[in-house]
């Protein structure tokens, strides 16, 4: 099966890749915006993280492909299995997403809640979406599906959440393949595939973001970098490299994704939702978590949460759903030089309003 994708032209799908895509599971991920609350800043901003996890299935496939091309992999099962397993591991990477995407990781329980199989002791914390991701995969009704899938290439789900996070145990040599009569480890360089300073994941959001919010500052030269990465091997094991000639490119790519997170991810009207959001979240009259039990997270959506602010009397909830935010006084920039002495601005900022809810006290 073939889409089309305003990123990169015409993504395919795989036959034993339809069983996943067309789950409940999977294609809940329609309904959580890819860049939160970005929307009210760039309007056009309204894609979600569905396209987003196709966009990082082609994109892995590319560099996959541009890398594994050029080693000495004789076996081929072992070419067919590994390149499953990225394209499975990109396609899931973002599956445990709640709504809005990073915004209500607020209200995520404490990680030991979820009882993730194969994961590592961990101190008190609030679980992660990639918790949830790990769980989706392990321990769901989305788990039987992927062993079905994926019985054929000789792995199963745990080798997928090994490959999305490097703490997952896996107690066989499945990474491990043959060179020239070595045998190497291919699991630190199909997980930084994954998760690295140039990984899928990132190569696809900052082209589609900026694509859909109406700026160039996550465009970055793709086809040289994918063209030009390769692996380098050491102590027994491959990592992601790249050839000095794309230099400039990954200077060029890292520079963009500053951009994109200075004017876009970090725009201050952004920021204000999240923080009203947070602010709501926060208030111990809150009635919104999510939930820790699977069969009820996968049914947060973006929808799930404005449906509950929208009944909600709470200030803040009923800001952000009549779109009242806050609004900006003072901007700083970190590193950044600026015209006026902003910690003196801030003071009086800081003082006035004081006053102000004195007076209102009085």
């Amino acid at each position: 099966m073939d889409i089309r994708d305003t990123v990169h032209g015409v993504i395919h799908i795989e036959s034993h890749e339809l069983p996943i895509i067309d789950s409940y599971v999977f294609q809940r991920l329609r309904q959580i915006k890819q860049t939160g609350f970005a929307e009210h800043s760039y309007p056009g901003a309204t894609h979600n993280r569905y396209i987003h996890s196709l966009g990082a299935l082609q994109t892995i496939t590319d560099t996959f492909q541009s890398i594994f091309a050029k080693l000495k992999i004789k076996n081929e099962d072992a070419w067919l299995r590994f390149r499953a397993l990225s394209r499975f591991a990109a396609l899931l990477h973002d599956i445990g997403h709640g709504p809005l995407s990073h915004t209500t990781e607020f209200a995520m329980p404490e990680v030991s809640q979820l009882k993730v199989p194969g994961q590592k002791k961990t101190q008190n914390r609030k679980a992660t979406h990639e918790d949830y991701t790990l769980k989706i995969i392990l321990d769901s009704p989305l788990t039987p599906l992927l062993e079905k899938a994926t019985k054929a290439f000789g792995f199963n789900p745990i080798h997928i959440a090994a490959t999305i996070e490097s703490h997952i145990e896996v107690n066989d040599d499945f990474f491990f393949e043959k060179i020239d009569g070595e045998k190497i480890n291919f699991r630190p360089i199909l997980h930084q595939l994954i998760s690295s300073e140039l990984d899928a994941d990132r190569m696809d959001y900052l082209r589609r973001d900026s694509f859909y919010c109406g700026v160039s500052y996550g465009v970055f030269d793709y086809s040289w970098i994918v063209s030009n990465l390769c692996a380098h091997i050491k102590d027994g094991a491959y990592y992601l490299g790249l050839n000095h000639r794309a230099l400039y490119a990954f200077e060029d790519f890292l520079l963009s994704r500053y951009h994109m997170f200075l004017m876009v991810y970090l725009h201050h009207k952004t920021v204000v939702y999240d923080e009203m959001l947070a602010k709501y979240l926060n208030d111990p009259k809150c009635e919104y978590s999510l939930p820790a039990d699977i069969d009820r997270y996968i049914q947060c959506t973006d929808a799930q949460l404005y449906a509950h602010l929208s009944s909600s009397q709470n200030q803040w909830a009923k800001r952000i759903v009549e779109r009242r935010p806050l609004r900006m006084v003072l901007e700083t920039h970190s590193g950044i030089p600026s015209t006026e002495n902003a910690k003196e601005q801030q003071e009086k900022l800081f003082k006035k309003v004081c006053d102000e809810l004195k007076r209102k006290k009085n």
